[in-house]
């Protein structure tokens, strides 16, 4: 059986460079810099992990056997609202280092996994009868 086509034209190097320049903006980001430290400590790893989860994503490779519901409901301190923060700082990541092209395309893929991610973060976050856990 034949490979599955990649979902969009990019190579695996592009997207490891996209993945570098992103967790490089996260780092000195006022909000989400202080949540990631607290998770990831060797960052050329989570890298690597991250790259693995989109080149999977797009390029259809099985490198990646990770979890990403699990390890963002597990993670404690990730809230619904950081999604949109996270999704606005990957933008601008894709705009400086890919193509219009590519960047609208990941960007969609992007933003459908991002709502599927924080849809169960969401639902970890509600207490009996769905009232949200704020804190």
């Amino acid at each position: 059986m034949a490979p599955l086509p990649p979902k969009f034209d990019i190579s695996r190097p592009e997207i490891a460079r996209v993945v570098a320049a992103f967790y490089e903006s996260v780092r000195q980001h006022p909000g989400l810099g202080p949540v990631f430290a607290v998770h990831v400590a060797d960052w050329p790893s989570h890298e690597a992990k991250v790259t693995d989860f989109w080149a999977n994503a797009i390029l259809y490779e099985r490198s990646y056997d990770g979890n990403p519901l699990k390890v963002h409901r597990d993670a404690g301190n990730v809230r619904p609202g950081m999604f949109e923060t996270w999704l606005a700082l990957f933008e601008m990541t894709l705009r400086s280092e890919l193509t219009s092209d590519q960047a609208a395309a990941w960007s969609e893929l992007a933003h459908r996994i991002g709502r599927s991610l924080r849809a169960g973060v969401v639902e970890k976050t509600k207490g009996p009868g769905g009232i949200p856990i704020l804190r």
